[in-house]
């Protein structure tokens, strides 16, 4: 056999190496043709030589603007630049020259239609929030007219949510007491919206969504389905008409509260606000079995509202234990930037909780709009999200709006409803501003029962049993997490226990990088296909050869680890040839197929395996090294260390063109 002396090609040359052999006589030469040939062994190509600048700025490039968002403006005029500029950052401009008496058709009637819902969710979830009824309405103002501007998704509606709401009352609540000190709370949480905006709209500038993905969908599975508990039980206040109620946010405390005040309970309260639950729930279950029916759930809050009202106000003296919300004052949002709460002992709490309700009201909207996004097959960006919900939110918190984002209950109506551009929040927020000037005094007699009500029949779709079960199936770790997450909120705090369960999911990353998949691999016969031995029953050792594949990067966290594991499979195969009288062992292939990087650990791991297997007089080959890895063991000159047969583009070119060395090699 004619070996090939380099293995190693860079990337553009147009050199071609020959080999010629010279014959001595036509024996040999008829000998010669008899003979199979010899394997093809392809060359491994080093990566395009590049600057450490390009390198860099092609990384920056991958981390950062993996759309590749500005490929639209290349040979375009300027008077083109400029327009499609003004199209990426306000997508008003993509929808809005095409806009028709049609679209205005289906979005009016979607949006009277999530306005009829939006209105009494959010006067409802201001109450979650420990906030004046009235700022959840002024949060169905302005934000949705922000996001109108701004959102790329076409049916997502904006408002107040309960989960932002939630969070935002436990931690405030926690070192302040709204009652106490309603002045000093209000001005914490229009602080905490306008960080939560800031911090959002950075992460959508500074294209930083990843960082989002560290709440994953098992700790977002575990977390509502508590925080809708907690959030249901804190109901049971208004619903059974107890007047000293517990301000904590734990199961057992809120449990022990309800059952220490049955004097306080209520009958003329408990048979209002059982007979509007059942209403409401019965209302979600006819539009959850018929699609077509989604009318009937959206309408039902506010029907409730008003029938409610209506039965107090007619029997208000009779029934004197039910409390209701009171006055609410007419008029549109008073400007709040002088409330905003930038020094003093307070400021660090609002800082925390503006970025935990930003990251929870990011996480929802974005996944709420990508939702419907792949019903409709369009895209959201989801850069343009996070910078439309950080706007809308620092605006918000300017014009006495708390934390919004997109709600999915609403968003699902507007969906239903037909709703075809943004222009369905421009309809939700005309309605609401038609209630703030003139219909605010009709609340005055609305229970507040109703609202708890709302709020129980809103989050109960929140518990998603059946994302548990499949979490079950599929990741039990995923599924840990999901506990972690659901029973820290029940009985620790809902803040602690969503740290809790992204401490789990980090911790679940450590562990899949500093103790990576690692496997044996047989080929699988009549193929060229090697898979591994566990896995695959039909996959069969080679004689003579380990196979090993690594199935993750090799850094100084795991390198170790890896090193350890490789001596491992080797003194395991070595056994089981002793028990199995077959072929001594010669070589190990290491497959890194997987092995998308290497840092300089690795490099060194690479090398001390090498040497390890020298002195046991085993060859030590590497199989198709990705690019960049291929790059660092170039440039560290480990490549030399392993010779003209060290090297190959597949596992199976290394296992035909050692075997065929070995043949070729005259026996002692």
């Amino acid at each position: 056999m004619v070996g090939n002396s380099n293995r190693v090609e860079h990337y553009g040359g147009n050199e071609r190496s020959t080999n010629i052999t010279i014959f001595s006589s036509e024996l040999e030469y008829m000998d010669a043709m008899s003979q199979p040939p010899p394997p093809e062994v392809h060359k491994v190509c080093l990566p395009p030589s590049k600057t450490t600048f390009e390198k860099l700025l092609h990384r920056l490039s991958e981390i950062l603007f993996p759309d590749a968002p500005l490929d639209r403006f290349k040979n375009q005029t300027w008077f083109r630049k400029f327009i499609l500029g003004l199209q990426f950052f306000f997508p008003i401009f993509v929808w809005a020259p095409n806009y028709n008496l049609k679209l205005l058709q289906s979005d009016v009637i979607s949006g009277l239609t999530i306005a009829s819902l939006a209105i009494p969710q959010g006067i409802s979830y201001a109450k979650l929030a420990n906030l004046p009824p009235i700022v959840g309405l002024y949060s169905s103002f302005v934000p949705p007219l922000i996001y109108s501007v701004l959102g790329s998704s076409r049916h997502l509606a904006v408002g107040p949510v309960s989960i932002a709401s939630l969070v935002m009352g436990t931690m405030l609540g926690e070192e302040i007491s709204y009652t106490d000190q309603p002045i000093l709370y209000l001005q914490l949480a229009f602080t905490a919206t306008f960080f939560a905006g800031v911090f959002q709209s950075a992460l959508g500038l500074l294209r930083l969504g990843f960082v989002i993905d560290f709440l994953s969908k098992a700790t977002l599975v575990g977390f509502m389905a508590g925080a809708a508990i907690i959030v249901s039980l804190q109901q049971l206040k208004g619903l059974l008409g107890i007047i000293h109620f517990t301000n904590k946010m734990q199961i057992v405390p809120v449990l022990t509260s309800v059952f220490q005040r049955t004097d306080e309970w209520s009958w003329q309260t408990i048979v209002l606000g059982a007979t509007f639950l059942l209403l409401l729930l019965t209302a979600r279950k006819v539009s959850m079995r018929n699609k077509k029916l989604f009318w009937v759930s959206a309408a039902a809050p506010l029907t409730s509202v008003i029938l409610s009202t209506l039965i107090v106000f007619c029997l208000k003296s009779k029934l004197p234990m039910v409390k209701t919300i009171g006055h609410l004052p007419k008029g549109l949002n008073p400007p709040s930037s002088n409330m905003l709460y930038f020094q003093g002992a307070y400021l660090g709490l609002a800082l925390k909780t503006g970025i935990v309700t930003g990251i929870l009201s990011l996480t929802e909207g974005i996944a709420v709009g990508r939702t419907f996004a792949s019903l409709k097959n369009y895209q959201v960006d989801g850069n343009q999200e996070m910078m439309a919900i950080g706007f809308m939110n620092m605006a918000g918190s300017c014009s006495s709006c708390y934390v919004t984002t997109g709600s999915f209950s609403r968003s699902a109506v507007n969906y239903n409803a037909g709703a075809q551009t943004v222009v369905s929040n421009i309809i939700l927020s005309t309605t609401v501003l038609i209630t703030l000037l003139f219909l605010m005094p009709l609340f005055h007699y609305t229970p507040n029962v109703i609202l708890g009500a709302i709020i129980i029949t809103a989050v109960i779709g929140l518990i998603d049993y059946e994302a548990a079960l499949k979490l079950w199936k599929v990741d039990k770790i995923d599924f840990f997490t999901c506990l972690c997450s659901f029973f820290g909120v029940l009985f620790i705090s809902v803040p602690l226990g969503l740290a809790i369960a992204v401490g789990v999911s980090v911790f679940k990353i450590l562990l899949h990088v500093t103790r990576p998949n690692t496997a044996t691999l047989g080929n699988i016969p009549g193929t060229h296909i090697y898979q591994s031995l566990r896995r695959y029953r039909e996959s069969q050792r080679v004689p003579s050869f380990l196979i090993v594949a690594i199935e993750a990067p090799m850094y100084f966290a795991n390198s170790t680890y890896l090193q350890e594991r490789m001596l491992r499979w080797i003194r395991e195969e070595e056994e089981w040839i002793s028990a199995n009288n077959e072929s001594t062992l010669k070589c190990v292939i290491l497959d890194m197929t997987a092995v998308t990087a290497v840092d300089t650990s690795g490099v060194d791991t690479i090398c001390e395996v090498r040497k390890m297997l020298e002195k046991r007089s085993l060859q030590f080959v590497l199989a198709n090294p990705a690019g960049n890895v291929m790059e660092k063991l170039h440039n560290s000159n480990v490549l030399d260390s392993f010779g003209v047969n060290g090297l190959y583009l597949s596992v199976n070119e290394a296992v035909s063109d050692i075997s065929s060395s070995w043949k070729s090699q005259p026996l002692p």
